[in-house]
């Protein structure tokens, strides 16, 4: 049997080269490692890819593409061929447009003849040549995002109606449309001026290249922070998404969210996209506990206020906060049961920001619908993570990404820590599969990362003497940054080693009195998560933290006294004036 090894880091094996049998076999896992109902298996496409994987697409002859999130030699997008009908990927090859794509890129799609992706501004494509893995062709540009900048929240995943349309989400730069985003307690603007050109879904011509947003593109939904699952569902010829919902509403509004409603709070919103919809952000979020739809504390709300305004659409279904959805598929292939014709794929990425609880998600969720009804949420594959209760983000083996059908009906999962992909099939009778055939599947609903915390019990940092450094990280930073202050290995940066953290003191300083909106790059790597200004805590306070973290996490930085937080404070407001 051909197996597949990819070694490491040497990205030229990457280049146009088939990849054949080792002496020694590979022991791998059944199912590759994956927890499935009954009658399912999996086999592992790719073990690994440098560049690792966001969403993913297969085409009629069963080539998969891929796209990276991080930059390679040769470009970020991959096509995988299965020579010998195994499954698995015998040559692999990767091209793409000569530019940093970054960490937000997403979109893979197939559309007629056509391979479309997106980097973090813009959208292109390639004609694809029957027979023909590489296109041989230069991209072509078909959506352009105005100001050409990576910001905050500007994945592109992409999706097409039967009439010739491309959608196109614009991510909302902010939390929830604060006067100063993320600061404690600054109230929102209203209304809210980062809706004329973000926070929405726009559709343009499949066909015409270099359309601008504003220019040429029609928006059909708005208010929605952030959108990375997103499809046209052919059972109903209409637009859906599930949407990432606003965070930290215990850090930014402790005198009305306590840890354990920040954790739960709010819901990942799966919406029906009707022309015109309007799903509530930043005014609105939707409480998946109350099942209402409730305004937010930047403008009035306090956990008990519910919408009053009828023009707001209440989700179609309300996922746990902060699990990440990061891709969505109605299946419509013939390979599996019938029941699964009737509802969707998630692919939930995981939560970075449900500490001191543990994070959550991490699995590809099945949500019946029937009779145009959510039916009861399904865990259809788990096993990704490896352990049970997760501290930080990167403690998970494997995050799920993407999701896509083949020709023959199978289900293709990437995850992008490692880049690995796994084919999935049915082995059974589809017309005899019965619920009995999903009991082996109801434990994984009693995993920390599955089912509801108990306030108690599962909060982390139950009985834990803190510093007053470490009190105010765990508070501000350890969101992003993550507990062991690793980051989350995407958007936001180690402080573990970080030249940033262990080098000049006026450089840390400025940035949390500052913040930063602009990528930062450690050993070659760019992060492009939004760095917010700290300028709201006290001198003291940021010396406690910032000496804290260059004590913390293997560092062995001096201290940072807080005359240096003075003078730079005291710089920066005579720059004001």
């Amino acid at each position: 049997m051909r197996t597949l090894r990819l070694l490491g880091t040497a990205l030229s094996l990457l280049m146009i080269i088939p990849f054949f049998q080792h002496c020694s076999p590979r022991v791998e896992e059944p199912n590759g490692g994956l927890i499935l109902p009954d009658s399912f298996a999996a086999v592992v496409v790719v073990d690994s890819l440098p560049g690792k994987a966001r969403h993913l697409a297969v085409s009629e002859n069963g080539d998969v593409y891929v796209k990276a999130n991080q930059m390679i030699k040769g470009g970020m997008n991959y096509v995988l061929r299965d020579e010998d009908k195994d499954g698995r990927a015998d040559v692999i090859k990767n091209f793409g447009p000569d530019i940093n794509e970054g960490a937000y890129a997403t979109g893979m799609r197939i559309y007629k003849g056509y391979l479309y992706a997106s980097s973090q501004t813009l959208v292109y494509r390639y004609k694809l040549t029957p027979g023909q893995m590489v296109p041989s062709g230069k991209e072509e540009y078909i959506v352009v995002d105005s100001g050409l900048l990576a910001r905050e929240h500007n994945g592109k995943p992409l999706t097409f109606d039967d009439k010739g349309h491309i959608f196109v989400p614009f991510g909302a730069p902010s939390d929830a449309c604060q006067e100063n985003n993320r600061e404690p307690n600054s109230p929102g603007r209203r209304p809210c001026p980062l809706l004329d050109s973000n926070g929405g879904v726009w559709m343009f011509d499949a066909n015409r290249p270099n359309q601008f947003r504003m220019k040429d593109g029609v928006r059909v939904a708005t208010g929605l922070r952030s959108l990375v699952a997103m499809t046209w569902n052919p059972n109903d010829s209409t637009l859906w998404c599930v949407q990432h919902g606003r965070d930290g509403l215990h850090s930014v509004w402790p005198q009305l969210y306590d840890p354990w409603q920040s954790a739960m709070l709010p819901s990942e919103a799966m919406f029906r996209l009707k022309p015109g919809t309007n799903a509530g952000w930043p005014y609105y979020y939707f409480d998946p506990m109350k099942r209402k739809v409730m305004l937010n504390p930047e403008y009035g709300g306090d956990g008990k206020i519910e919408c009053q305004d009828s023009a707001i659409s209440a989700p179609f279904y309300g996922f746990p906060a902060h699990w990440a959805p990061n891709d969505l598929l109605f299946y419509t292939g013939d390979q599996f049961p019938e029941r699964y014709k009737r509802g969707a794929f998630i692919a939930f990425h995981g939560s970075t920001i449900r500490a001191p609880y543990p994070q959550s998600g991490y699995i590809i969720a099945f949500l019946p619908i029937i009779d145009g009804r959510p039916g009861k949420l399904e865990v259809f594959a788990d096993g990704f993570t490896k352990m049970d209760t997760l501290v930080n983000t990167k403690d998970a083996q494997y995050r799920p990404m993407g999701l896509a059908q083949g020709p023959d009906g199978s289900l293709y999962i990437s995850e992008s820590e490692k880049g690995k992909i796994w084919k999935v099939s049915y082995k059974g009778d589809k017309k005899n599969f019965k619920e009995a055939q999903l009991i082996g599947m109801l434990a994984s609903l009693n995993k920390t990362y599955v089912k509801d915390p108990d306030p108690i019990k599962d909060n982390l940092d139950r009985s834990k003497p803190l510093s007053a450094g470490e009190s105010i990280y765990l508070a501000y930073c350890r969101a992003c940054h993550q507990q062991d202050g690793r980051g989350d290995g995407t958007r936001f940066p180690p402080l573990a080693g970080s030249p940033w953290v262990t080098g000049s003191p006026d450089t840390l300083v400025n940035i949390l009195l500052k913040g930063r909106e602009t990528a930062l790059e450690i050993d070659g790597k760019l992060y492009s998560g939004q760095m917010p200004n700290f300028s709201f805590l006290n001198d003291h306070d940021i010396s406690e933290v910032l000496t804290y973290i260059r004590g913390k996490f293997g560092n062995a930085a001096a201290p940072i006294g807080e005359d240096l937080v003075r003078s730079w404070r005291d710089r920066n407001k005579a720059m004001k004036r």
